[in-house]
Formats: structure tokens, C-alpha cells, sequence
């Protein structure tokens, strides 16, 4: 049977910054077909801390409603939360969000 061997609760991941730019705490950072938020301020080509779990509150699409539940996706053009499936999945919703709101509270994952 094959075996694996814990390394971290995986709440927050080391992130070395290869965006070509410094990221700020709580940036959100596209990683793979997610997101992570920045836990701390992370120069470019060096490696600090992501959240990757949790509740963030984000910037949102201001044009729709969201509902306890819905999956929202990453706009990294934008910069905001949508229900349109896209290139980086966020997480879900834990509050809804009235059509014109302009922040989400999402559980990332």
C-alpha cells in the first residue's frame, strides 16, 4: 500500500513569487487553477506565506447576487469575485451578497 508523509496542515503554503512583481499582504495571488491571498508582504523572487484556506472578504461583481453556496471564480483582469466559471477558482460563498454589493465573504479552497 502506498504511504504519504505529513508536512503541514496546508492552512497557508510557502509561495516563492515568480509573478515579475512584489505582492502585498492580501493580494490575491492566482496560483494554478486557484487562488491564495497574501499572508505577508512577499518581494519578487522570494518566498514568504499564502492563505490557500479560510474566509476572506474579496472585491465582487457589482451586477449580480450571490447566494450562501454559489462557487465564485478569481477575475484577475477585473479584480473581483464572479459567478462566471473561469481561469482560477476562489471557493464558495458563506453570506449572501446583494446584486449591487460590491464584497463577498468566500471560503477559499
Amino acid at each position: 500500500m502506498a504511504k504519504g508523509t505529513y508536512i503541514q496542515k496546508g492552512y497557508i503554503i510557502d509561495f516563492t513569487n515568480s509573478t515579475g512583481a512584489d505582492i502585498a499582504y492580501g493580494d490575491v495571488v492566482p496560483i494554478g487553477a486557484r487562488i491564495g491571498i497574501a499572508a505577508e508582504d512577499i518581494a519578487k523572487d522570494a518566498t514568504g506565506s499564502l492563505n490557500v484556506s479560510g474566509v476572506f472578504e474579496l472585491p465582487a461583481d457589482n451586477t449580480v447576487a450571490f447566494a450562501v453556496g454559489d462557487e465564485v471564480y478569481w477575475d484577475n483582469v477585473g479584480g473581483k469575485l464572479t459567478k462566471t466559471a473561469g481561469t482560477y477558482k476562489a471557493g464558495w460563498v458563506i453570506e449572501p451578497k446583494a446584486l449591487a454589493g460590491t464584497t463577498a465573504k468566500v471560503k477559499i479552497d
